[in-house]
């Protein structure tokens, strides 16, 4: 665990998610939690080493299963952004068993113990904007759709502070099976303003770092809107997107263990990214005939 700034604490050894705590004179706020049974039980204890170590909070960054799925094993109220809430109200028994069951193979101890979770149903959501202030901190969320629709940021203003979720990760390819690409490339776009104070960022995964870490996620997202819109252009269909599975691979580095969950990761995203570009590109045809028929329309007035 890292103290990144006083009372603020970050922990990137965790799979699948970084999570964070901060530390008020009125107890705990936790910032993400471990999904995994066992991680999640050593970072109970870690967090029950402080004082005051009553946890008042857990916020989850977005609705993924990686987030949310940890709930379970920390007693205290959930806030989401508000579609996440309507989300996890919406899921019925199957959704852990459906986790378990896909980790089933890597990791059957793992499996057996998530396939009693059940989600945890955020009491407080919100929709743009919130702030808590407890304990002498000011900690403000945003809500920054991309990574999924209900995506936040958890700041500390006074410490300059910005805990991305999966908006940023270091090192490792962007999950895009929920994504919406273009608020997400306007979300970074945000982030890298002057005005937006962010000295230290810690993504969704990997190393604590800066504002220079969303250059190449963004450069991803763009490379891979362009690929796909070419496609479109070309007439080609949504299983030809895995062509482009190749070219992406080599961007970030990875682990002979992951490599084929991580081609499967790619080509769901290619498939999201294809579908909300064509929903764009038939909005621009449709936007164009109907500048067209408002010309023509002046036009013949005219005569």
């Amino acid at each position: 665990m890292e103290q990144i700034a006083p009372g603020v604490y970050v922990e990137t050894g965790y799979r699948a998610v970084n999570v964070g705590v901060i530390v008020t004179d009125m107890g705990l706020i936790a910032v993400d939690v471990p999904p995994f049974p066992a991680d999640a039980r050593r970072w109970r204890l870690r967090l029950a080493q402080f004082n005051p170590s009553r946890l008042l909070f857990v916020i989850n960054t977005d609705g993924h299963r990686d987030r949310i799925m940890g709930n379970h094993w920390f007693e205290a109220p959930v806030i989401a952004q508000e579609t996440v809430g309507d989300r996890v109200r919406g899921y019925n028994g199957s959704f852990p068993q459906a986790f378990a069951d896909a980790l089933a193979a890597r990791d059957p101890e793992a499996a057996d113990d998530l396939a009693r979770v059940r989600p945890v149903v955020p009491e407080l959501t919100f929709t743009r904007r919130t702030a808590l202030h407890l304990g002498g901190r000011t900690i403000v969320l945003l809500h920054m759709p991309g990574p999924t629709p209900g995506s936040l940021w958890v700041t500390c203003p006074s410490e300059a502070i910005v805990f991305t979720g999966a908006s940023v990760v270091a090192g490792i390819h962007p999950n895009l099976t929920e994504a919406e690409t273009k608020p997400w490339l306007e979300s970074l776009v945000e982030l890298r303003r002057d005005r937006f104070r962010a000295r230290l960022i810690v993504p969704g995964r990997g190393s604590v770092t800066d504002k220079s870490a969303t250059e190449p996620v963004s450069a991803y997202l763009r490379q891979m809107r362009t690929r796909v819109r070419a496609l479109l252009q070309a007439g080609r269909t949504r299983s030809e997107t895995a062509s482009l599975i190749s070219e992406f691979m080599p961007l970030f580095p990875i682990s002979e263990e992951t490599r084929d969950r991580t081609q499967r990761r790619l080509k769901t995203g290619l498939d999201r990214v294809y579908e909300e570009v064509k929903a764009e590109m038939s909005a621009e045809a449709r936007l164009q005939r109907s500048l067209a028929t408002d010309k023509k329309q002046t036009k013949d007035a005219k005569k």
